[in-house]
């Protein structure tokens, strides 16, 4: 008899649940970043585990929204905090509680959800502070387990997942065995060149940005044309992304282009594009055209 369990990972921005969710598949679905808000949409990444089969559920960092775009996002990650069958709460190893822990401890008194609270980078700090956090959290919600963690270094994880097989419940899987993510191909790639985005450039900008793939062929000899459009909201920030001589697209392509590879195994022939759309985080239509609905 197959099981299966839908488990939601959430927490503030850049407490390392893209990493987490990545070192739990075992490849990359989810792109990271040392910037904040990296990840925008709710990503689905499916871990196979003996009879059990995983969903994940990667959600944008909880934040105080500045934009509609924002908006979306503390809305996909409320939305997630519901309607599954545990939700991993990740958190920093600090003894202090801010605004976005709040809020997602609020959530979870709300919808009354089974969680596990995570503490993670626990490779940066003395384990003796780590009781002094487990304190502190444990008297502010009733979680079934707390399990410190290092996504990066893959400290802690197997006891996660053998905390997590308690949530599994007899079920057929909801998806093909073979199946990692639910994300097209396309979209793995247009999140591949936001990554390199974030990693290249500065400041605002690369938040200001958004990337759509207007073509994906394969040829007869197996390579894969890609075609990218960067959309940036000001005439300046598009002058700054293709660089001097285009020399910041070129690298911004070069990087993307050898993700594709790695993750299609192919041969990729990638061109990119950066055009400007004025203030598209505010525009319900453009969020939607980019794939930022609620639908």
């Amino acid at each position: 008899m197959t099981k299966a369990a839908m488990i939601t990972i959430c927490g503030r921005p850049n407490v390392g649940k893209s990493t987490l969710t990545n070192a739990l598949v075992g490849e990359k679905v989810a792109i990271v970043s040392p910037k904040p808000q990296t990840t925008r949409n709710r990503i689905t990444a499916i871990v196979e585990r003996g009879d059990i089969q995983f969903v994940l559920l990667d959600t944008p960092g909880i934040h105080k929204p500045r934009t509609r775009l924002g908006d979306y996002m503390v809305s996909v990650v409320k939305e997630s905090v519901a309607d599954v069958d545990c939700v991993v709460m990740m958190v920093e190893p600090l003894a202090s509680i801010g605004p976005q822990e709040e809020a997602l401890l609020a959530r979870l008194r709300e919808t009354g959800c089974p969680a596990i609270l995570a503490i993670n980078k626990i490779d940066s700090v003395d384990k003796s502070r780590l009781l002094e956090v487990i304190a502190l959290y444990s008297a502010a919600y009733d979680f079934d387990a707390v399990i410190p963690i290092s996504a990066k270094t893959g400290d802690g994880l197997e006891e996660l997942l053998k905390e997590l097989e308690k949530y599994a419940v007899e079920s057929p899987h909801f998806f093909p065995d073979d199946m990692i993510t639910d994300q097209p191909e396309r979209q793995i790639c247009a999140e591949l060149v936001r990554e390199k985005l974030l990693k290249c450039l500065d400041k605002e900008i690369p938040h200001g940005t958004a990337v759509e793939i207007t073509r994906f062929a394969e040829r007869e000899d197996g390579v894969v044309e890609i075609d990218a459009t960067i959309f940036c909201e000001k005439d300046s920030h598009k002058g700054i992304i293709i660089g001097k001589k285009g020399a910041m697209l070129k690298k911004i392509g070069e990087l993307s282009r050898a993700d594709m590879e790695s993750f299609l195994g192919t041969k990729v022939f990638l061109q990119t594009w950066v055009k400007v759309k004025e203030n598209w985080r505010d525009s319900m239509a453009q969020l939607r055209n980019f794939g930022y609905n609620n639908e």
